[in-house]
């Protein structure tokens, strides 16, 4: 499909145009922008089929169109990069099943079943859980198969959850930027029986990220589509909580961007809501709630062994860049002080209104990425990686539903 399968709502169509950022003054109109395409811009590549519903040409054989990948018999599949690209991608995928195992496993050992009974996990609930870290074995082993001998092995762990609402939340955001992450590259593999094989296995995370809403007291699923991120910025969410790894273990060549804090987001749910199968309360905020950032200077030393280094490569922070469901939305940034060295940097911006293809469906809701951008490119979801060359910070997860 073209281009305009990605506008967002009427409602925010009306501010399709640039989008002026305000230094030092609030905005009064709350509709984020798709960004801007540049004027030098390559036309899409042209499609000739006819999207009529005929067949255009004979079928290959009985019962089956012409057209498709790998789908005659000489096509053996072989499950192995095929790639630095192919490679990479998986490494972190594998990286990110590991701590999931670790992770799953670690909650359950930590807190005692009082303490989970007291937020309404009973004991069925606790052995989902478990099921959950079971199912991480399969996802690692699939992947470490892939990669052959050089597949990286486990590593050790830091968390930032000391209760059992917390545990949950922390897994019910990782797993979010886990499937995210991969939905982002998957496509993108040239090894595509390797991607077969990942994508049923995240499908399962994408049912976990559900399960823990769930037992978290959140709405189940909000959203009507599922958000797809750029391999740096999982990396970049997920590198801090590794403390370290075995020395031979892949360097992920993944851009770790500078952290990105959100002083206002919307905490969990709390005691008040305990685990259930749903709930009404569909959002935890609103359009026009104003957001408060503060973020890190480039050059800190994260991941394992803090043999990582955050980096930017974009110029002065001038947009919010909102990645939720099938849009990229900017907003313009306000009240901003640059980060320097030894010291953070500031800025404000507002949660954007508008909806995708219908009113029921809020443009931003349930848990979505923003960064910091200087440009407000636009970007559809098969080439959302072209953001990170703007990225000042983040993502940070942003908790709207």
């Amino acid at each position: 499909m073209r281009l305009p399968l990605f506008l967002i709502g009427a409602a925010a169509l009306a501010a399709a145009s640039p989008v002026l950022v305000q230094k030092d003054s609030i905005p009064s109109n709350f509709s984020g922008s798709p960004g801007h395409i540049p004027e030098n811009n390559p036309a899409p590549f042209p499609n000739n089929y006819e999207r009529t519903g005929n067949l255009t040409q004979p079928p290959v054989k009985p019962f089956t169109p012409a057209g498709g990948k790998n789908v005659n018999k000489a096509d053996i599949p072989v499950y192995e990069p095929f790639s630095d690209f192919d490679f990479q991608s998986l490494a972190l995928a594998l990286y990110q099943e590991y701590i999931e195992l670790d992770l799953f496993n670690e909650g359950l050992r930590r807190f005692s079943d009082e303490e989970f009974e007291a937020v309404g996990i009973n004991a069925t609930e606790r052995a989902l859980i478990q099921v959950m870290a079971n199912q991480e074995i399969g996802h690692a082993t699939v992947i470490s198969n892939m990669l052959g001998p050089n597949a990286p092995e486990m590593c050790e762990y830091q968390y930032p959850f000391e209760t059992v609402h917390e545990f949950v939340d922390f897994c019910q955001k990782l797993t979010r930027w886990g499937e995210a992450g991969v939905y982002g590259f998957l496509p993108h593999l040239d090894s595509r029986p390797s991607a077969q094989l990942l994508l049923q296995s995240i499908t399962v995370e994408a049912r976990q990220q559900m399960a823990f809403r769930q037992l978290e007291g959140l709405p189940a699923m909000v959203e009507w589509h599922t958000i797809g991120i750029p391999q740096a910025f999982a990396w970049t969410l997920l590198a801090p909580h590794i403390k370290g790894c075995p020395k031979n273990n892949t360097h992920l060549v993944w851009q770790n961007f500078p952290a990105l804090n959100i002083i206002t987001n919307h905490p969990i749910v709390g005691e008040d809501y305990p685990a259930a199968v749903n709930t009404n309360r569909t959002a935890l905020s609103a359009p026009g709630n104003e957001v408060y950032f503060f973020y890190e200077a480039p050059g800190k030393p994260v991941g394992p062994n803090n043999t990582y280094v955050t980096s930017t490569s974009a110029g002065e922070p001038q947009f919010a860049a909102w990645v939720s469901q099938l849009n990229v939305t900017y907003t313009p940034l306000y009240y901003v002080e640059a980060a320097e060295e030894g010291r953070n940097g500031t800025a404000k911006t507002f949660q954007p209104d508008g909806f995708l293809w219908d009113e029921l469906n809020p443009l931003v809701n349930s848990t979505v990425f923003v960064v910091l951008t200087d440009t407000d490119l636009y970007l559809t979801p098969h080439n959302i990686s072209i953001i990170n060359e703007h990225v000042v910070a983040g993502p940070a997860v942003y908790q709207a539903g």
